[in-house]
């Protein structure tokens, strides 16, 4: 191993949006801030979630809002009164990035791309100091480096880079590092088993924000697979009991289904297929009419018409929704209407497993909140903290995640700082 390359006052470990944040926090009080990536460029995952348009945050009301985040809302409550929706968009407009809200109280860029904003922020941070380091993939501490529970004040990191193994050493040290979706882009979860060795608590990482498997039939894999549901309504029980019901748009793929509707629901429904080994779903195919309506179309006289057509013809069921009726009821229950009407208001769908965490839109799971101080510090282990996806908290698409990861950079970088500075440093 060659000596150590340099001494830092704070080393920033990940370039997502919650190690840029935390950089910017750092930089901007005069701090000489070092971001280190195993990845050739940085922001590469929020790059990929901005192609189909970058969605930042959600205009909806405070207390909706915190509730996307369960059980975790007691911990990132705090970290939203520090930057919340509208101080994220605030922020952005600072950068020179308009913002509008969609239809569906989604906030967007006008332009609806993430990479001119990227652009514009590494610019910025670059104005302030902040040096890039990339392909430097961290590989943990150094033997000399300070212990958990130890009172050490400077930490030394090992990393491997294209010229081989090094150290920096650093008096303080925020990791924003990722979970584990989308590991191509750089979240690969090899931080796990270093944080383990140094008795930091990791809540195991879980697909969140995933598809389910349900088993489908070839045909109808073959035939419809890709194809939206929608309106439908979605109604799964939690293993606390708790009855979730959602309207939205849902996805048939080849293995099952995933769709905006399923990521708001995946946290209940993977706790309960991990609690009982499946869970079945109600699926509502026609959520804007009530059972009396559907059950008085359904058996309303037909004529020569088949039920297909019929249903086509009454109440709007056809292709994928016609084809999932067939897929889940038997014949018999398929000819008996007032079986159909009930099925059509609540398809039981039985789903087995989630999809592989690699597929996952984000993770959930982490360094569970209670190994660390209201500044994100770990407390085993003084001057280093942690951000974003690291962390033990999951929340659904639609700007949820982003603005937590943000928020928890700006308050692990601010701890930073207080560190710092309580510590005599001359920031």
């Amino acid at each position: 191993m060659s000596p150590s390359f340099d001494s830092a006052r704070a080393a920033v470990i990940g370039g997502g949006p919650a190690g840029l944040m935390a950089a910017e926090a750092l930089a901007q009080h005069g701090v000489q801030v070092d971001v280190y990536d195993a990845m050739p460029s940085v922001g590469r995952k929020f790059l990929m979630a901005g192609k189909g348009g970058m969605n930042i945050t959600h205009s909806e009301a405070l207390e909706p809002f915190l509730d996307r985040y369960g059980a975790r809302r007691p911990q990132i409550a705090p970290l939203l009164d520090t930057f919340g929706p509208d101080a994220l968009r605030a922020w952005l407009h600072r950068l020179g990035v308009e913002t509008f809200v969609g239809s569906s109280g989604r906030v967007f860029p006008t332009d609806m791309k993430a990479a001119p904003m990227l652009r514009a922020w590494l610019h910025r941070l670059r104005e302030t100091g902040v040096r890039f380091h990339m392909r430097h993939k961290w590989l943990g501490w150094s033997e000399q480096s300070n212990r958990a529970g130890s009172h050490a004040t400077r930490h030394t990191l090992r990393f491997a880079t294209p010229e081989g193994e090094r150290t920096l050493t650093c008096d303080a040290v925020v990791f924003a590092l990722g979970g584990a979706s989308w590991p191509r882009l750089g979240s690969d979860a090899a931080w796990v088993p270093l944080m383990s060795a140094r008795e930091v608590p990791v809540a195991p990482l879980r697909p969140a924000n995933c598809g389910f498997d349900a088993g489908w039939s070839p045909y109808l894999r073959e035939r419809f697979a890709g194809q939206p549901l929608k309106p439908v309504a979605i109604t799964v029980t939690d293993i606390d009991k708790k009855v979730h019901n959602r309207q939205g748009e849902i996805l048939l793929t080849e293995t099952g289904l995933e769709g905006s509707l399923i990521y708001a629901l995946s946290a209940a429904i993977r706790e309960r297929i991990l609690a009982d080994g499946e869970v079945t779903i109600a699926l509502d195919l026609a959520p804007g009419l009530t059972l009396e309506r559907v059950i008085a179309e359904v058996t309303w006289p037909r004529g020569s018409r088949s039920m297909s057509s019929h249903l086509h013809g009454r109440i709007g069921i056809g292709g994928v929704k016609l084809a999932l009726l067939h897929e889940i009821l038997s014949k018999e229950a398929f000819a008996d209407t007032n079986h159909l009407a009930h099925a059509i208001k609540s398809l039981p769908v039985r789903l087995t497993r989630a999809r592989p965490i690699e597929e996952a839109i984000s993770s959930a799971g982490g360094i569970q909140f209670e190994a660390l101080d209201a500044q994100l510090m770990i407390e085993r282990l003084p001057g280093a903290f942690c951000a974003g996806e690291m962390l033990d908290w999951e929340a659904p698409t639609g700007g949820y995640l982003l603005t937590a990861c943000l928020a928890s950079g700006l308050v692990a970088g601010r701890g930073a700082l207080a560190y710092l500075e309580a510590r005599g440093a001359s920031v």
